[in-house]
């Protein structure tokens, strides 16, 4: 047996199947990165939405642009891509491989993450802007560190939670510079914005559970078609049998395909790729960055007004997204020199034995 067979064999020295996943965390970083941006611009593109429905008055001065319809009619029309690039996920030997339990899980994601969080945050956008959306939103990158931690036993990464908490202080900051008691107003559409994050979270868990045995397609689409029918069934119990009765108005039909395409298909699936490959630390780097893109959007898109605190409030976020990124590098650097410390330590030991 060679020297490095015996440290393969070890674990010191990588194997081909070993190094053939760093692409995948790679990936699932790109992906992270990707549904970031996308997710950063979905409230100022449904708020945008909403305002052209206003401008486009249906019968009896209705707006048929509604949170709920965006919502439920996106859901519907992204299902028909899944269809055609899942297809082959959805056979008789994948779906006898579920047990009760994958089912379970696959249920309760797709009530938090298809019904109750999207719920949550429509209202929240219906309730107050943008900008305070998005910041309250900032409690989540170490809340979501601290989940992993305590539910799924992965190892809690002290610079991504210090990046996480530093972008915090940032997002705080802008909220108290803007005067008037604004860190201390909170209104329905403030608490709303916390209990949506809360449910993201929780659905962020059970995704990461779930996508380890289910395979994409499956998921994809169970989670999409069973947490809109809950939608839709909960949006009817709430608010009555009229509430989507301008759901296929021709100005619904005219702009929906913008929220499907870029927010349902390209985000969901860009998020589903960055839970299933990247690491958690990952994907907590990328999402401290969404606030500051969220905002640049939102000022663009919406015309908002984030206040005096954009430039320090932003520096500071700003601080917490390089933190996080000497974090990633100076572990990359530790593994890498216990890696060699290892493998010299090994050398020495069979030398003199030889």
């Amino acid at each position: 047996m060679s020297f490095t067979d015996s440290k393969r064999m070890r674990g010191m020295v990588p194997t081909d199947n070993a190094k053939s996943t760093l692409p995948l965390v790679t990936m699932g970083a790109v992906f992270a990165w990707l549904a970031v941006l996308v997710y950063a611009s979905s409230n100022s593109i449904v708020t945008l939405l909403v305002d052209i429905g206003k401008a486009n008055p249906v019968a009896a001065g209705r707006n048929a642009i509604t949170y709920c319809n965006l919502l439920f009619l996106g859901s519907l029309i992204s299902v028909i891509p899944m269809v055609f690039l899942f297809r082959k996920d959805w056979t008789r030997k994948n779906l006898d491989k579920l047990t009760r339990h994958d089912w379970g899980i696959l249920t309760v994601s797709a009530f938090l993450s298809s019904a109750l969080t999207p719920g949550l945050f429509f209202y929240a956008l219906e309730h107050t802007t943008v900008t305070n959306v998005v910041l309250l939103g900032r409690i989540e990158p170490p809340l979501f560190l601290l989940a992993t931690w305590l539910f799924l036993n992965e190892q809690l990464n002290p610079w991504a939670m210090w990046a996480g908490l530093v972008a915090l202080i940032g997002a705080v900051l802008m909220i108290g510079m803007r005067g008037n008691g604004a860190l201390f107003q909170f209104g329905t559409g403030e608490m709303a914005t916390i209990a949506a994050t809360l449910s993201f979270i929780a659905s962020t868990i059970v995704t990461r559970v779930g996508l380890k045995g289910v395979p994409l397609g499956i998921f994809s689409i169970y989670r999409t078609v069973l947490g809109t029918a809950l939608y839709f069934l909960l949006a009817l119990y709430l608010f009555g049998p009229t509430h989507f009765q301008d759901l296929f108005a021709p100005v619904v039909l005219k702009w929906i395909w913008i929220y499907a395409i870029v927010v349902i298909i390209i985000g969901q699936f860009s998020w589903n790729l960055g839970l299933k490959y990247a690491r958690s630390g990952d994907v907590s780097l990328a999402t401290s960055f969404s606030p500051l893109a969220a905002i640049v959007i939102a000022i663009t898109l919406l015309g908002e007004d984030p206040g005096p605190g954009l430039i320090p409030g932003g520096l500071i976020i700003l601080l917490g997204i390089a933190i996080g990124q000497f974090g990633r590098r100076h572990s990359r650097i530790a593994r890498r020199r216990a890696s060699n410390e290892a493998l010299e330590h090994e050398g020495k030991l069979n030398f003199k034995g030889a």
